[in-house]
């Protein structure tokens, strides 16, 4: 595993285990125990975690998903912490590096900031340029639903077009930050959004950023 995607993997797992399994999550409808059963089922159950991405395989991942939270919290939070067996694809490195560090991370702040008296976590620059190269790659496809042309921009000036289109609203913050924004998580991602007001509002309001 790459040393991000480790780092948060044990972070999530930490997090998940201090929580409990009732407690709220950013992800819609989902307690940490939803959260905990989709992290092991993505990295073990391939045959069911299609229906993230495919309409068609979801009532499948919907039975799968229930055996799941139905497992103790205990045995989810370690399976979590092991890691994939080795037989998945999870458990290379190159696949780990490309589809694990922005999946940690998100779900990571998923448990942090559903708490009231969380506060942004100060991180590391190469950390920062890790999730950056990873936005890049996805920005595209977190923005084909909105409602408006779409611009991502660091401090520095970097920018990464998520959707084009009229009117422009240009969204700005560290790359932690613009990937929870891109993500869905608009509401808990500290950036600042540049454009016409009506379409900062839609933005804000629409629920069809992200997977």
């Amino acid at each position: 595993m790459s040393t991000h995607a480790k780092r948060e993997r044990l972070l999530l797992a930490d997090l998940l285990e201090t929580a409990g399994p009732e407690a709220p999550t950013l992800c819609e409808g989902w307690t940490t125990r939803d959260l905990a059963a989709h992290v092991v089922v993505r990295e073990r159950r391939p045959d069911a975690a299609g229906g993230i991405l495919i309409k068609q395989l979801a009532p499948r991942l919907d039975r799968v998903m229930a055996e799941y939270t139905g497992k103790p919290y205990e045995e989810l939070i370690q399976l979590i912490r092991t890691g994939p067996p080795r037989f998945s694809p999870f458990s290379l490195k190159p696949v780990d590096e490309a589809s694990n560090i922005i999946e940690f991370y998100v779900h990571t702040e998923d448990v942090r900031r559903a708490q009231p008296d969380w506060s942004a976590r100060e991180l590391d620059p190469v950390f920062q340029d890790a999730l950056w190269s990873r936005l890049e790659r996805t920005a595209r496809l977190m923005g084909r639903g909105v409602p408006t042309g779409l611009v991502l921009r660091r401090p520095d000036g970097q920018t990464v077009v998520a959707h084009r289109g009229t009117p422009v609203v240009t969204v700005t913050g560290e790359p932690s930050e613009l990937v929870l924004f891109s993500y869905g998580r608009q509401s808990k991602a500290k950036v600042e959004l540049d454009g016409d007001e009506a379409a900062i509002a839609k933005l804000h309001e629409t629920k069809q950023l992200g997977i």
